[in-house]
């Protein structure tokens, strides 16, 4: 207890305010209580989860608690859950509410009950599951979030000492009844390989702090060199395969660990070396083109010699619209003018050899197009293909077609069989130019 104290004294928070977040179990109510028994001043925030039946008594002992005690208290209900991985939902709604609290008391600093066993567990946890150096170190005693600090002073006890003291000081919480099923893997850990570490060495507890905070410093070394090359290397969430491949292998896993550090940095246990894996193998790959979901539908894409991480689905890019004149598609538009140009961004069209409206969509899988001095038909794929266009703007480019859906012109690309010669018999001109450019 004396480190927990000590600990605290060093971060001279008596004058701020502290946002706790409690659950009404004994961990976080022993929290509560430490501080605000020693003179900080706290906000208590409590998160009713709805998931069992006791969720709304606990709500109820922990503002009866506060109301006692003279301490805020702020509470919520957890709402909008739908379907999917209901862990992470509560945890990132939990965050956002303890956001909101620290906000509305103008606080930069939450604690949270974490304790000794919760760092073994969650270690062991990692080391089973695997995961990088950052991930293997479990928590920190402090770790910054959002513009604010997370701080954990309880990592210096035992769950047991905790209840030991808890029942000394006549401290009253609740019990959670799924701490004792085996349906959860953390409780799994806790109910067996826990105790027979304390069996080993009944300060085991502190031989994992220490063993995270040696990684702790190792991880914030070899960091500090991967930013380094990763400013290097990855430039607007796109990394370089070659000069990527010029470093050793582990800073090659390094590097990738930065990034989705970067692209995770409130659940990177979301992602683990399996996913390293898969984003290693597909930089391998002598395929051009391939795309990689990560957990949170982060997609990751490789574009020729370039890997694109939190890329967007190619769904978002879809498209269809009526071909007038003036329309504008991302930083191109389209022109109905005379121009000299013959070139690919221009096409000559006869109404009658076509079925009015135009219009311009995105491509579809089975798009073919019979492409202007070439027998016979082409794929669109395999003309993207030719001229090296990546994934991305595959997807975003615009195929121009008639309302029977033939494909008439890939602007800046090829045209069609349908491109009528300058000077010959056309009624229609179309012109794909950057907005504000004119035609030279």
């Amino acid at each position: 207890m004396e480190n927990v104290l000590s600990f605290l004294n060093s971060l001279s928070l008596k004058n701020k305010t502290l946002v706790v977040a409690c659950s009404g179990g004994s961990d976080s109510m022993f929290l509560l209580n430490l501080l605000h028994k020693n003179g900080y001043k706290v906000v208590c925030a409590h998160v009713n989860h709805k998931v069992r039946k006791e969720s709304e008594d606990e709500y109820v002992f922990v503002s009866d608690y506060c109301g006692e005690n003279n301490i805020p208290f702020e509470g919520t209900v957890l709402t909008g859950y739908s379907s999917g991985n209901f862990e992470h939902f509560a945890r990132n709604f939990r965050y956002t509410f303890f956001e909101s609290v620290l906000k509305k008391y103008d606080s930069k600093i939450l604690f949270t009950a974490h304790h000794g066993d919760d760092l073994i567990e969650t270690i062991m946890m990692r080391l089973v599951r695997g995961s990088s150096l950052k991930g293997y170190k479990g928590f920190s005693k402090v770790s910054e979030r959002n513009g604010y600090t997370i701080v954990r002073p309880l990592i210096y006890l035992t769950k047991d000492a905790i209840e030991s003291m808890m029942k000394e000081q006549g401290i009253p919480y609740v019990v959670d009844s799924s701490n004792f099923t085996d349906d959860y893997t953390r409780n799994r850990f806790r109910h067996y390989l826990t105790p027979i570490l304390k069996e080993e060495d009944t300060f085991i507890h502190e031989r994992f702090l220490q063993f995270s905070e040696e990684l702790d410093s190792a991880y914030k070394f070899i960091n500090s060199l991967t930013l380094n090359y990763v400013k290097e290397i990855y430039v607007d969430n796109s990394l370089d395969i070659n000069k990527y491949n010029e470093f050793d292998s582990y800073l090659k896993k390094n590097i990738l660990v930065y990034i989705l550090s970067e692209l995770y940095p409130d659940n990177l246990y979301l992602v683990d070396s399996n996913h390293i894996n898969e984003i290693m193998k597909i930089i391998n790959s002598e395929k051009k083109n391939i795309k990689l979901m990560l957990p949170n539908n982060i997609l990751v894409k490789k574009e020729y010699d370039k890997i694109i991480f939190g890329a967007e689905d190619e769904d978002s890019y879809k498209y269809d619209y009526l071909l007038t004149d003036g329309l504008v598609i991302g930083e191109w538009e389209f022109k109905f003018q005379e121009t000299n140009n013959t070139s690919n961004y221009v096409i000559r069209l006869n109404s009658k050899d076509i079925k009015l409206p135009l219009r311009v969509r995105t491509r579809l899988p089975s798009d073919k197009m019979c492409v202007k001095n070439l027998k016979g038909s082409k794929k669109i794929n395999d003309i993207f293909i030719d001229n090296k266009i990546v994934l991305s703007k595959r997807e975003s480019w615009p195929v121009v077609v008639d309302a029977n859906n033939q494909i008439l012109w890939l602007p800046g690309l090829k045209k069609s069989d349908f491109d009528i010669p300058n000077g010959s018999c056309y009624d229609i001109i179309i012109e794909y130019l950057k907005k504000g450019e004119k035609d030279l």
